[in-house]
């Protein structure tokens, strides 16, 4: 039983007409950044924020825009302007100074690469959560496979359709679609039930709620362009940075090199019985291994 009560929740205004949802536990000395993935919310750390807490931090995790209880604007989510409302939120509304760990999943952990990218005083150590990044080889590499059938990125291509497809086709149907998710990159599949899919189906079942899902994705391009130009222009992330994976993870070997392409001081850790999404289908070892390497000297 998560014990919510250690759950502050607050929203704040970081760009006219834009709120960001986040959530609060602890109040510790240093401050750890938590960014969820798609298709879920600032929920999906529900499990890990008491313990991160009790060593300690000052946890917030968010809603990125588009996504829980934050603003769904029409524009805004190439993962720069994403990584910049989150910036506005801890400075200017949050009053956090000093460096934070940040710790991104999914697409969470595009924005969190590039608020590092952008802000690298503000980052004092990087935790990348099973995804790949836009702009890479390997991100090439892996959308030309030339193999289509049961494809784990299909959607990749999917959210990108003409005519606003994927908006009509998933109408009324989003839990069916959600759904899908946790059966095709989970390995644990009992840290799905139909409460969780319900719970999360409520958020993106939201009027705009969708359409803002699928402009994360349709934004890939201009994320590829603004990561090639970064790394080509500035090198790679020179914090302390930490891949994290499940060790049944569609990306099986790729975290290693998906580090070297983007990091200059990496390491990586596998999380056992856990596919896609380490810190709801494996809480403990997840919120083991991100201590450990925060705690690091």
């Amino acid at each position: 039983m998560i014990d919510t009560s250690l759950f502050q929740h607050g929203m704040a205004e970081v760009e006219l007409g834009v709120q960001l949802h986040y959530v609060e536990a602890g109040s510790g000395p240093e401050t750890m950044v938590l960014i969820h993935g798609y298709p879920e919310t600032w929920w999906e750390w529900r499990h890990v924020m008491p313990t991160f807490a009790s060593a300690g931090y000052r946890v917030i995790a968010v809603d990125y825009r588009g996504a829980g209880n934050s603003s769904k604007p029409a524009s805004g989510y190439d993962k720069r302007t994403m990584a910049q409302d989150i910036h506005n939120l801890l400075a200017e509304h949050l009053l956090v100074s000093s460096p934070v760990v940040i710790v991104g999943h999914d697409i969470g952990m595009t924005v969190a690469f590039a608020f590092a990218a952008l802000y690298p005083s503000s980052v004092k150590k990087l935790v990348l959560v099973d995804a790949i990044i836009p702009g890479t080889p390997t991100f090439k590499a892996f959308l030309t496979t030339g193999k289509l059938r049961n494809s784990n990125l299909a959607h990749f291509f999917w959210h990108n359709a003409r005519n606003n497809m994927a908006e009509t086709l998933t109408a009324g149907r989003e839990r069916v679609y959600l759904q899908d998710f946790f059966d095709r990159i989970a390995f644990n599949f009992g840290a799905f039930g139909p409460e969780v899919i319900d719970h999360y189906t409520a958020y993106y079942a939201a009027p705009g709620a969708m359409k803002a899902g699928f402009e994360v994705y349709r934004a890939f391009d201009q994320d590829g362009d603004d990561n090639e130009a970064f790394l080509r222009e500035s090198g790679r992330l020179r914090m302390l940075t930490l891949f994290v994976a499940g060790e049944e993870s569609f990306l099986g070997t790729m975290p290693e090199v998906v580090l070297q392409e983007i990091a200059e001081d990496g390491s990586v850790v596998l999380i056992p019985r856990s596919g896609h999404y380490p810190p709801e289908e494996n809480p403990e070892a997840f919120a083991t291994a991100v201590l450990a390497f925060a705690r690091r000297k």
